[in-house]
Order: C-alpha cells, then structure tokens, then sequence
C-alpha cells in the first residue's frame, strides 16, 4: 500500500513564463480605472445627501477572469467572466437601506441611490444600524498600504489549456492503477474596488488569486478512491508546477486503494492540516459577532474563559505581505491590527463589525468581512513535529484525511462528519480507512487539544498543522 507523500513545493511553474509583473498603475485586464470608481462613488454620495441622507456608503467594484477545465486529454469548458457593481448603502437617522446595480450610467446611479433611500425610509429603526464610528475609521495612510495582493495574470485559453492537460498527464502517468480523471483545471481571477462613506473613509485596492487543481481515480471497480490536489497563490509565479500537484493528487488517490471499514469505537483522531484549517474556522464562527449576539453559539459569553487547551494560541495578523487573508482595513473602512484571538488557550478576543459590536456593547475588532490570516499553533509545537512525528504523538487511532458533509451545530458544539483517512497502529500508518463518521463536541474538542504540527499548512486565510485530539467517538460497521 501506498503512503502519502509530501505536498508538492511551491516552486516556479510554467505559469511564471507569463505572469507579468503587478503594475498599481495600469491595472492590467480590467476595463475602469481607480479615478472612474472614485467618480462613480461620489457621484452616488452625493446624490444621497441631496435627497436627504443623514450618512451613506458607496462601493464599486469590478471583477475579471479565466477559469478553463480539461478532462481525458481535452478541453471541457471554458468560462470568461468580467463583472462590476456598484453598492450603495443609504442611512437617515438609524435607518438604513442597500440597492446596487450593474450599470454605471449617471441615471442608473441616481436610480439606485434613490431606490436605497426608499427602502431606508420605511424601514424599521435599529439603534446599532449605522457607519462605523468616525474614531475606529482608517486614515489615508493605513487605507493606502501596499500589501502586495495583486498579481495579474492574463493567460491565453491555449495556455490555460496547456497547463490543466500538463496537470492531468502527470496525474495519470503516475502509475498504471490511475484508471480515471474527473479533470484538471486552471483559474486566473483578479478584482479591485474603491469604498468610500460619509464618516471620512476612502480607500480602495486590486487583488488576485490564481489556482491549478486536479481530481483522479484510482484502482477498477469497488475498490475505485478518488482524491485530488490542488495549488492556489495570489502570484501565479508561486504555484506548485502542474506537473507536481498532478502526482501528489495521484499519490493521494494510490495511497487510498484498498480501504475498509473499522468497527465502531473511540480512539484519539489526528486531522490533516487542511482539515485542522476547518476547525478553526468553526471556532472562528462561534465567536463571531452575529452568533454571539444572538446567543446562538455553544460560545456566547466565552471572552477570557478557556476554551482551549492551555497551549495553543490564535494569532490574526492583517498585514502578512501578498497573505490571502491580509487588507488594510475590513469591510467597513476600519482600522484593523495584528492580535492575539487566543492566548493561553482563553478567548482574548471576538470577530466583530460595528453592528454586531453596539448589539454586544462592544468596540468593533476590524472584522466585518470576515477574519485576516489566522494562525492556530502551539507553545508545544518543536520543529521536529512533522507529519511522521505526529503520527508517532498519535499511536493508534484514526488519521483523518477527508471530511464529508456539515454536521456542525453552533448552539451546542456538536460535532459528526462522515470521514475517510487511515488507521495508524504504533505510529505507523496500517491501511486506509473509508466510510466511518468521527463524533465529539466542540467545546470538548478544543480543551482536549493534545498537539499540533509543526506541519503547517494555509487553506484560504487560515494556518495550521495537523491537530491531534485525544478521544473521538468514531462510528464504523
């Protein structure tokens, strides 16, 4: 049997042969330019505050695009995307109402800013309705910082092409026991906006993000496993090479051949860094501020309590150069700040925007959109604690590699998802394991935290190494 093998290096690709340099000024592939979007934005503004608008936001954005697929040697589908909008958001008093479109001629502008203010008008008050305060606003220096988040990339269909069939080749010539490909694909993607509100903010960036990935099949009949790979860098000049995310997601199907079922027990459960990524993003759900506000999180009130083992700690830091998670304000045009989220295993700190921050009494955290690269690590953690290591730390009990379906519920921390991965007896992975569902609860999970990797891997705007927790219940035959 097969064993996984290390993730592919991101090493220069064919994709850094024509990946040109990022140019703030020019803006390449997109058809508006940053001083059309300030136009646009304070035209709507403007418009607001003559019909009688107490604040208002506009946002403008446009968004460009490749994405080409192949399967079995041949093109599938191509798919050309270019799209822009125009949002605005319309306040009187503690009322509030949002209207966006598509079209950027001045009549459609003054349409939907009036169309904003009618829905405004009859719409019930909220006190926590409102612009962030004026204090938590970014300036001009903090809203113009460069943090290195757009590369264009502007690849032709027949290079696009080349680089998906050049992933599925290596895919398939693998090994023989590669049967089947569910296809290859590549995406070039790049976007900007420009915000701007009554409350002093101004500010705008581009950004791009670019990917190969690929999924096969290994082995005849009922023994067939599927599993794939994939890469994904704002700089398409950073990608693992096609060629080697198609043998690591061939490695990973092979290593998978002969799977069995496992009979129901509890065992402690080691989940691959992707996977442990996942975890903390329920964390980061429990704790965010339209949950906690409405109580219906197994975390409300949790600030300052331990929630996890005594070890591990959180970190978000916004400005990580070219991170997929990094900007230089949130959502709103507020100042965001490295800090620490979890210190000690307690809970220094929550994931609010101003709204859900004045229903909690609270001071916004810079995270209405979301959160900004989030790190989960250990004081514990050596740099010797690779994967090997940790499927020593494990012993015996189940490596999970892949997770199935959503069975999370927010309100009590239960936790069930239907998983597939490998048994490890003495440290040493004995075979693959398929068809089982791993059990527990949240709020238990995370205090019985045992390790994690040193194997650190970032999935989206969160890092992690594999996370081993001590005793799951895993439902098997």
């Amino acid at each position: 049997m097969r064993k996984p093998v290390n993730k592919p290096e991101k090493t220069a690709s064919a994709a850094s042969s024509f990946a040109p340099a990022a140019s703030a000024q020019t803006l390449p592939g997109f058809t508006h330019s940053r001083a059309q979007f300030e136009e646009l934005a304070d035209a709507a503004m403007s418009h607001a505050r003559k019909l009688g608008a107490s604040d208002v936001a506009a946002d403008v954005s446009e968004s460009a695009g490749l994405s080409v697929s192949a399967r079995q040697g041949e093109l599938e589908t191509v798919e050309h995307s270019l799209d822009k909008s125009l949002a605005v958001t319309v306040y009187i008093g503690h009322k509030s109402g949002s209207a966006s479109t598509c079209d950027f001629s001045p009549q459609a502008v003054r349409q939907t800013v009036q169309a904003a203010y009618d829905i405004a008008r009859y719409i019930t008050e909220d006190p926590a309705s409102g612009l962030p305060d004026e204090a938590d606003v970014a300036g001009p220096q903090a809203a113009s910082l460069d943090l290195d988040l757009f590369h264009p990339w502007n690849p032709s269909v027949e290079q696009a092409l080349a680089l998906a069939l050049a992933c599925e080749q290596a895919a398939l010539q693998t090994s023989p026991h590669i049967s089947n490909s569910e296809g290859a694909g590549v995406s070039a993607q790049q976007s900007h906006f420009f915000s701007a509100h009554s409350h002093g903010f101004r500010g705008g960036y581009a950004s791009s993000r670019h990917s190969f990935s690929v999924s096969v099949i290994a082995g005849q009949g009922d023994a067939m496993q599927r599993d794939g790979w994939f890469s994904a860098e704002r700089n398409a000049a950073r990608l693992a090479s096609p060629e080697a995310v198609g043998r690591y997601a061939a490695e990973r199907a092979l290593s998978r051949v002969g799977a069995r079922k496992i009979s129901t027990r509890e065992c402690p459960v080691l989940f691959e860094a992707p996977l442990a990524a996942g975890l903390l993003g329920h964390f980061v759900q429990a704790v965010s501020g339209g949950a906690l506000y409405r109580k219906n999180t197994f975390l409300a009130g949790s600030l300052g309590q331990p929630v996890f083992a005594g070890h591990v700690e959180i970190t978000e830091n916004p400005f990580i150069p070219g991170g997929r998670g990094s900007a230089p304000f949130d959502g709103e045009g507020v100042r965001v700040t490295p800090r620490q989220v979890v210190q000690a295993g307690r809970v220094a700190g929550y994931f609010l925007g101003s709204y859900s921050a004045r229903k909690l009494g609270m001071k916004t955290t810079g995270n209405a959109g979301g959160s900004h690269n989030l790190r989960l690590y250990s004081r514990q953690t050596s740099a010797q604690d690779d994967l090997p290591a940790m499927l020593q730390k494990l012993g015996t009990g189940l490596f999970v590699t892949e997770l199935m379906g959503s069975g999370v519920n927010y309100v009590t921390g239960d936790y069930s998802r239907g998983a597939s991965g490998y048994w490890v007896e003495n440290g040493q992975i004995a075979y693959p394991v398929q068809e089982v569902t791993i059990a527990g609860n949240l709020r238990e999970m995370f205090l019985n935290l045992q390790a994690i990797g040193a194997d650190a891997y970032t999935y989206g705007a969160k890092t992690s190494g594999s996370v081993l927790i001590a005793r799951m219940k895993v439902a098997g035959s």
